[in-house]
């Protein structure tokens, strides 16, 4: 395992080398959560009907850079994020479990999902105002537009905007429906990546690699997008209004169920699921080659003392 430092650095490469890959889904189901907010059925528009449909939908009428709008603001949050994340919770797992169970080697599924937790909650506090503006450039659209409509003319543009207009608190808006999603998805990613990983090697002979990389992945990915969607959609809501249409998590969660029905709280779930499959594995497969790496560069440039420390 790389350094604390080293491990940001390797999760955050790891994640932007992801991002790329999955951005447009992820416009997609922004997209999908805003189309027909706050109106009944049989009223909603459905300019967007799955991952595929949409995609080709938004490049047809708004081409290649209208599918990775916000590519830039999701950059940042990605190396914030995932560079919280990955480097925070093995330090923090190894802590508690030393404290608690006189073995920072033993391994405990609510201390690691605790710290998988507390990790992301923290990158997802520092990163909130590059996904709050992300949210809004990936949700505009000249052609078929849903929710509310934010004509920032890129990142920096839209961060000078919201301050102007409404302060270091207008940033930070819906950072709690952030912290909850954040929470909720990595509670689980890295616990039943590294449960998933312990159980293939010990029941099915699979050796450390590409393949087991892969596969340990996969299933991280499924249970993070089905515990994390509903949050999601709360926060791509939150994030996208005016003024106070909605006072706060359970405010949006109340309104939209009661407007929209149960269900609308897994609007874009397939694009979610065809986004954070691949980038749960392209970040946690890339992750470990991009650590090794790290760890390569460390030994040659610190001294010992430093590598020895968990």
């Amino acid at each position: 395992m790389a350094t604390t430092a080293g491990a940001f650095i390797a999760g955050g490469i790891a994640a932007c080398g992801a991002v790329t890959a999955t951005h447009p889904f992820e416009t997609v189901k922004i997209r999908m959560q805003l189309q027909g907010e706050l109106q009944t059925k049989g009223h909603q528009p459905h300019h967007y009907r799955g991952p595929f449909h949409g995609v080709g939908v938004i490049v047809r009428n708004e081409g290649l850079r209208g599918i990775y709008r916000g590519i830039g603001c999701a950059y940042v949050y990605q190396v914030l994020l995932n560079g919280c994340r990955l480097s925070f919770y093995e330090p923090m797992r190894h802590g508690l479990a030393s404290l608690l169970l006189r073995d920072g080697a033993k391994q405990n599924l609510g201390i690691n999902m605790f710290c998988g937790a507390s990790s992301g909650i923290i990158g997802a506090a520092a990163g909130s105002p590059f996904f709050l503006v992300k949210t809004r450039l990936q949700s505009y659209s000249p052609f078929l537009p849903v929710g509310t409509q934010h004509n920032y003319r890129n990142a920096i543009d839209g961060l000078s905007q919201i301050y102007k207009a409404e302060g270091f608190r207008g940033l930070y808006r819906g950072v709690g429906a952030a912290m909850i999603r954040t929470g909720f998805g990595s509670s689980v990613q890295l616990p039943t990546y590294f449960f998933a990983k312990r159980r293939l090697v010990r029941h099915l002979g699979m050796e450390e690699g590409a393949p087991l990389h892969l596969a340990s992945s996969t299933v991280s990915g499924f249970v993070v997008c089905c515990f994390m969607h509903p949050p999601d959609t709360i926060m791509s809501r939150l994030y996208n209004q005016n003024g106070n249409l909605y006072k706060g998590v359970f405010d949006c969660l109340g309104k939209t169920i009661r407007t929209e029905g149960f269900f609308a709280i897994y609007k874009g779930f397939l694009p979610h699921l065809a986004r954070i499959l691949p980038h749960t594995i392209l970040t946690l497969s890339l992750a470990e080659q991009t650590n090794k790496l790290i760890r390569k560069v460390e030994q040659r440039i610190l001294p010992a003392t430093a590598l020895s420390k968990p």
